[in-house]
C-alpha cells in the first residue's frame, strides 16, 4: 500500500465486521469511554449477515448444560468439568452484561433476542448413561450446576421431550439431564441492536459494503487501513490508533496482510454447517428445549448431535444437527480461493501438520459431504423414530474457520475454541477461531480490553463503570457465591427468563 494517500479520518479504533465481536467490543468502549473515535466496516450490504446470524449461529447461550464435549471423561473414569466451570461463568459474563443494557433501556426488549429454553443432555445405552450419571454427580457438586436434574426414568423423560420419546421400547436403557436455566439466544437480533444503540446514541459510523482490504503501518497513528467502497470501488485511507480485525472467516486472510510476526504460523480450516429444518408446524409444537448428545467416536466436537427448539424473527423453529459440509471459502459470502490463497511458507509445517495427524477428520468431511437426504434422516430417527423426509429440509448455515496454530510435536495442531492474536503493544488484535464464540463474546472482549488498554482497565473510573455494567467481571464466582447468585437472580428477571415447569 503506498503511503502518499490522502487519509480520510483518523479514529481512535476501528472495527473490522459488522457481526457480534466488533459490535460487542465498540458498544463496551463508547460505554466506557463516550469520547473515544470508532468507526465499524462491514462488506456485505447489511449487518450481522455471516456467523452472527439466527440461522447461521447454534443459537445455544452455550452455558456448558448440555454440551458433553465441554465434560470429557479422563483416564480414570473421572469427569473433568473444569471447561464446562468455565463456559458456565463466562455465559453469565453475557447476560450480566445484557441485563445492563436492558436495565438502562438501550434494548427494550430482551425477548426480541433471548429466550428460556430447557437444555438437556441425552444418550442411549447402557455405558453412555453410566457416563453421564458421573457427569452428573461431578457436576452437580458445584453449586453453579446444583438445579440440574438427572433421569433415567421413561416417563419423565416423556415430560421433557415428549417428541424424543415417542414410540420407544420401555426396556431400552437411556438418561438424559436437565437444565431449566438454559437459554436459545438470537445474535443476529442482538448484532443489530447493538449496532443501532451505537449509531443512534453514540455516532459511531457503521459502513456496509465497505471491504478491508490491508492494514499497514500508518504516519499520523499506528495503523494505514485501505478501504474499498463496494458500491463505487473508489478507495479511502483511514487512520487508527488501534485495530479489531472481528470478521469471522475473513479474520486469517486481513491478519495475514498486517506486518506483526505473532500471525505467523496460523492456518484455517473452513467448515461449513447444514441443518435439517423441520417444515411441519404440527411437529415443532411437539418439543421444546435443546437436546444435545454424544458425537460419534472419531468425529470432532463440533459434530455433536443435537435437536433443537429455537427463536427465529419471532417464530419457533426446529432444526436438527449440524452436518458438516467442506468449501474452501472462508466466509458463506466469500470467495472459493480462500484456502489456497492462506497458505503460505509460514504456515505450511502448522496446515501439514494438521492434515497428517487429523485423516480421521478427512474422512468424516468425506462422509458427510457424500451424504443424501435420506442418509441425513436416518440420523435424525436416532431422535425421533419416526422421522419424514418430507418433513425436513436442508439448510446451508455458516462457514467456520477452525483455528489451525504451530505444534513443536505435530507440526500443527486444530483447535475448536477462539484465540486472540495481538501484538507487543496491543495496537492490533484478532479474533480467530468459533464456538462458544457469540455466547462469551462479552469475556472475550474483556481480554481485548485487558490487552488494548491494560492501564485503563486498571483505573477508578473504568473498574467502576465495568463493576456496574458487569458485576462479576473480575470475581471469581466461586469464592463469592452468595452475590453471585444474587445477580444472577437479578440477570434473570430484567431478561425476563423464567424456568420451564
Amino acid at each position: 500500500m503506498s503511503k502518499k494517500v490522502k487519509i480520510d479520518k483518523e479514529y481512535d479504533f476501528i472495527c473490522v465486521g459488522g457481526g457480534i465481536m466488533s459490535a460487542t467490543l465498540s458498544l463496551m468502549l463508547k460505554l466506557l469511554d463516550p469520547n473515544l473515535k470508532i468507526i465499524i466496516f462491514e462488506r456485505l450490504d447489511e449487518v450481522a449477515q455471516e456467523s452472527s446470524a439466527a440461522p447461521n449461529n447454534a443459537g445455544t447461550g452455550h452455558s456448558a448444560f448440555c454440551e458433553l464435549n465441554y465434560t470429557p471423561e479422563k483416564e480414570d473414569g473421572s469427569i473433568d468439568i473444569s471447561k464446562a466451570k468455565r463456559i458456565f461463568e463466562e455465559f453469565e459474563i453475557s447476560k450480566q452484561f445484557w441485563s445492563y443494557l436492558v436495565k438502562n433501556g438501550m434494548i427494550k426488549d430482551p425477548q426480541s433476542f433471548i429466550h428460556t429454553n430447557p437444555h438437556h443432555a441425552w444418550v442411549p445405552g447402557e455405558r453412555n448413561s453410566i457416563f453421564l450419571k458421573k457427569r452428573y454427580e461431578a457436576m452437580t457438586s458445584h453449586f453453579m450446576f446444583e438445579n440440574m436434574e438427572f433421569s433415567e426414568d421413561h416417563e419423565i423423560l416423556k415430560k421433557w421431550f415428549p417428541l424424543i420419546m415417542e414410540n420407544r421400547d420401555g426396556g431400552e436403557r437411556m438418561a438424559a439431564t436437565r437444565m431449566e436455566l438454559g437459554t436459545s439466544v438470537n445474535f443476529g437480533s442482538l448484532t443489530k441492536q447493538y449496532l443501532e444503540i451505537l449509531k443512534n446514541e453514540f455516532d459511531v459510523p457503521v459502513l456496509t459494503q465497505h471491504e478491508v482490504l490491508d492494514v499497514d503501518p500508518g504516519r499520523q497513528a499506528e495503523w494505514l487501513m485501505e478501504v474499498r467502497d463496494r458500491n463505487t470501488g473508489d478507495k479511502k485511507y483511514y487512520d487508527a490508533e488501534h485495530v479489531f480485525i472481528g470478521a469471522g472467516g475473513g479474520a486469517l486472510p486481513l491478519l495475514q496482510k498486517v506486518e506483526i510476526n505473532e500471525k505467523d504460523g496460523y492456518g484455517g480450516f473452513p467448515i461449513s454447517g447444514q441443518w435439517l429444518f423441520c417444515k411441519n408446524e404440527e411437529i415443532i409444537k411437539q418439543h421444546d428445549g435443546k437436546v444435545y448428545s454424544k458425537a460419534g467416536v472419531g468425529t470432532p466436537p463440533m459434530s455433536v448431535p443435537h435437536l433443537d427448539t429455537r427463536y427465529i424473527n419471532g417464530k419457533k423453529e426446529l432444526m436438527f444437527g449440524p452436518f458438516a459440509g467442506f468449501s474452501t471459502k472462508f466466509l458463506k459470502e466469500g470467495s472459493r480461493t480462500d484456502l489456497p490463497k492462506s497458505i503460505n511458507l509460514k504456515n505450511i509445517p502448522s496446515m501439514w501438520g494438521v492434515f497428517w495427524h487429523n485423516l480421521d477428520l478427512t474422512k468424516y468431511l468425506i462422509e458427510q459431504v457424500s451424504m443424501s437426504h435420506s442418509d441425513r434422516v436416518e440420523e435424525l430417527r436416532a431422535f425421533i423414530k419416526d422421522a419424514k423426509p418430507e418433513d425436513w429440509e436442508l439448510q446451508v448455515a455458516g462457514q467456520r474457520v477452525q483455528i489451525i496454530k504451530r505444534d513443536k510435536e505435530q507440526g500443527g495442531v486444530l483447535e475448536f475454541g477462539t484465540d486472540v492474536i495481538h501484538n507487543k503493544d496491543g495496537s492490533i488484535t484478532a479474533l480467530l477461531g468459533a464456538s462458544p464464540g457469540a455466547s462469551v463474546a462479552v469475556k472475550i472482549m474483556l481480554d481485548v480490553l485487558e490487552i488494548v488498554f491494560p492501564e485503563k482497565l486498571k483505573s477508578k473510573d473504568w473498574e467502576e463503570k465495568l463493576s456496574d455494567m458487569i458485576p462479576f467481571w473480575n470475581k471469581d464466582v466461586e469464592n463469592h457465591k452468595e452475590e453471585f447468585l444474587a445477580v444472577q437472580k437479578d440477570t434473570s428477571q430484567i431478561l425476563q427468563l423464567e424456568a420451564v415447569h
